[in-house]
């Protein structure tokens, strides 16, 4: 019954996780690579950059992300959950891997083949959003290993004096 619930719990923080991770790297992208934070909200221009950049783009990229990051985001994470991984070295370097992946996927804007964000960006808010999986769902990655509790070898009978 024990196995039952901690695979129920699964299907509850992979996906919660997914999200959590995705929103971090959604902001990561905004305030690191846009800039959003660093506009001049005391001018009429930057009041519209920052509320067109937070009320139209930011959805429009949330929803982009959540659509492209989930295929390489899942090969790590199933990895994770078959494997009971629990590092958050793993959970990074996916988040990582995956927002690359899915950088590269996109097409450029124009033909003057300039990406809309740079490398760094792009890896930094991976990185963000694996360390979010993990704080979220990575840590208990495994439905069959518990996370609590004595470890499977302590459960064992302690072998029988012989008789002398």
């Amino acid at each position: 019954m024990e196995n039952l619930v901690r695979l129920l719990m699964r299907f509850v923080l992979i996906p919660l996780g997914y999200f959590a991770a995705v929103v971090a790297g959604t902001l990561v992208i905004l305030f690191g690579s846009w800039k959003l934070g660093q506009v001049d909200v005391a001018t009429p221009d930057g009041q519209a950059f920052a509320v067109f950049g937070f009320v139209f783009a930011a959805p429009i990229l949330l929803v982009t992300l959540l659509s492209v990051m989930w295929m390489p985001g899942s090969i790590g994470i199933l990895f994770s959950e078959a494997f009971a991984v629990r590092s958050w070295l793993f959970h990074a370097a996916n988040g990582a891997a995956s927002a690359w992946i899915g950088w590269s996927l996109f097409g450029y804007v124009d033909d003057t083949r300039t990406a809309i964000n740079s490398p760094a960006a792009v890896i930094a808010a991976g990185l963000a959003a694996g360390l979010t999986y993990w704080l979220v769902a990575g840590w208990s990655a495994g439905f069959w290993k518990p996370v609590f509790g004595p470890p499977a070898a302590a459960n064992m009978p302690l072998p029988r004096p012989e008789n002398r």
